[in-house]
């Protein structure tokens, strides 16, 4: 197996965490999922409205694509209309900027091998911008500390640092689905010097497989998250908790659990989903078998459905409005801006205890209002 596959930008922040599982990983058949395929044919979209909107004879991609939709054409748009926004800004500050799309990086002096794909850069006199389309809808990406997107700009760097006298690199998430626009902006002194302290030392360890094994976020992606050793041993840490003395837990100890139980819930489904596969294929595990699950009615013809029941005189039909998602996608966003804004609202969302990292305000509690009285 070839050994530039261990180390992917995309993956760098478990590789970082846990540098010996870049070599099991390596081992393991990557799965296409939908969401995976749905993820790239948003990427050429926007590969291909940039470009056109750059004044370049490129192709529309659109009626080759499997997954596109009204969501797809509007995310697709606003992120076009940032890079063109944050290009004109470049041309502010600089006579001839550089932009670049789906530009080959090549960061191999720190990383054994290692390349990507930048989505776009930006390179002007004194900063180096970077801008990364996420087009999943599941976990919010932070562009602070972002590995990856740090990978992509020593490799940026090493390409064109001579060309441009860079200063500092801004490196942005786009998440339009997420209405995240994250930003962070380094030092090229501060990066290089991540680079040759951190960056390259643990990606040699992890291209000869060797380092310690570490548990934590980073295992969610991880193709062995449901058999290490290292992630079940840190779990089984907090199953192992003596709840006996005392009858209960105080709060210093609840605070320590806290931190632990997402991981622990997340390793136990993990768990679960790993050993129901193993089971169909013919795994036994003793004291368990699989059997046919839960399952809920359906008509399995719902225009013979509907002509019975009016045949009977009855109306078959129930009609409500729209939910916002789909009234967004039948309207398109600017007309459903235009025509509902008036009539949306966003309630408080339910309460959620967060650790302190989190960005967002803090809610007032029963202590809060006590101590303004």
């Amino acid at each position: 197996m070839p050994r530039h596959a261990y180390l992917s930008a995309s993956a760098s922040h478990r590789w970082l965490s846990c540098p010996p599982s870049a070599k099991l990983c390596a081992e393991i058949k990557d799965e296409s999922s939908p969401y995976a395929q749905q993820g790239t044919d948003a990427h050429e979209l926007c590969e291909y409205k940039v470009l056109h909107a750059l004044g370049e004879d490129v192709k529309d991609p659109t009626e080759n694509l499997d997954f596109f939709d009204t969501e797809m054409a509007d995310a697709t748009d606003e992120y076009c209309s940032f890079v063109i926004e944050q290009y004109e800004r470049a041309k502010q500050q600089c006579k001839d900027p550089l932009i670049l799309v789906e530009q080959r990086l090549d960061f191999s002096k720190w990383v054994p091998d290692g390349f990507g794909t930048g989505d776009c850069l930006i390179i002007a006199d004194n900063i180096l911008q970077i801008i990364d389309f996420k087009y999943g809808l599941g976990i919010l990406v932070d562009a602070e500390n972002n590995p990856q997107m740090m990978c992509y700009a020593l490799g940026a760097l090493d390409t064109y640092d001579g060309i441009y006298d860079i200063e500092s690199v801004e490196m942005t998430i786009f998440q339009p689905r997420r209405e995240n626009v994250s930003t962070y902006t380094i030092s090229k002194e501060d990066l290089l010097a991540w680079a040759d302290g951190f960056l390259k030392p643990t990606a040699e360890l992890a291209y000869n497989g060797e380092g310690e094994f570490h548990a934590g976020d980073h295992c969610q992606f991880c193709k062995v998250k449901a058999t290490c050793c290292e992630r079940a041993e840190h779990n089984m840490e907090l199953v192992a908790y003596d709840f006996e003395q005392p009858a209960t837990l105080d709060d210093a100890e609840i605070a320590s659990i806290l931190p632990r139980i997402d991981d622990l819930v997340a390793w136990a489904g993990d768990i679960k989903e790993y050993a129901l596969q193993q089971a169909m294929s013919g795994t036994e595990y003793p004291g368990f078998k699989v059997v046919e699950g839960r399952s809920i009615r359906k008509y399995t013809d719902e225009n013979a459905v509907s002509s019975a029941v009016t045949d009977a005189g009855y109306d078959p039909y129930e009609k409500k409005v729209l939910g916002i998602t789909a009234m967004t996608s039948l309207l398109g966003k600017k007309k459903f801006e235009k025509l509902l804004s008036g009539f949306i609202t966003k309630p408080p969302g339910k309460p959620t205890l967060v650790p302190e990292s989190d960005k967002r305000p803090a809610l007032n509690t029963a202590k809060d209002d006590f101590s303004e009285e």
